[in-house]
């Protein structure tokens, strides 16, 4: 839908591809096995997935990366007025793909993000399949919050490549 240029890596890029899925791909400065790291890792995570302009920072991440494991991203001030994400792993291929549920809600999305080298590159596809056209029309947190998550993954992989 849109384009946001910024980071280093490239401009994100947002499209609806159906009534039902929206898709977000970004080129970044660095493998695709450091980029699933930043994914992976709880403490990596934490420094990039909330965006700053937001001013929720995560308060607790837990990450159990594997084919049938879960995570809890919990965000907040602090502990009274915070709220969790949640959901479990439906398919993990280190460096390559991740997939999960978000069943904070009736019609949460199922998420897949692929990790794809391009040289020293890695091409990340993101994509949210939603139950209905109205569950995607009330969750505009990808289309707003990615490009800005991104530019911080981008800082973020400076820092680890």
């Amino acid at each position: 839908m849109g384009e946001n240029a910024a980071g280093t890596g490239g401009p994100t890029k947002i499209e609806r591809t159906s009534d039902t899925e929206l898709v977000v791909t970004r080129t970044f400065n660095a493998p695709a096995r450091i980029v699933f790291k930043a994914w992976t890792t709880p403490e990596l995570f934490k420094r990039w997935w909330s965006p700053r302009s937001l001013g929720m920072p995560i308060l607790a991440c837990e990450m159990d990366v594997r084919t049938g494991g879960g995570y809890r991203l919990t965000f907040g001030q602090d502990e009274a007025s915070s709220f969790s994400f949640f959901g479990k792993y439906l398919e993990v291929i280190p460096d390559a793909r991740l997939v999960w549920t978000n069943e904070e809600g009736d019609e949460g999305a199922v998420t897949t993000v692929t990790f794809e080298d391009r040289g020293d590159h890695c091409l990340l596809t993101y994509s949210d399949r939603y139950p209905s056209k109205a569950a995607l029309e009330a969750e505009r947190g990808a289309e707003d919050g990615l490009p800005e998550q991104f530019e911080q993954l981008d800082a973020l992989l400076v820092d680890l490549d």
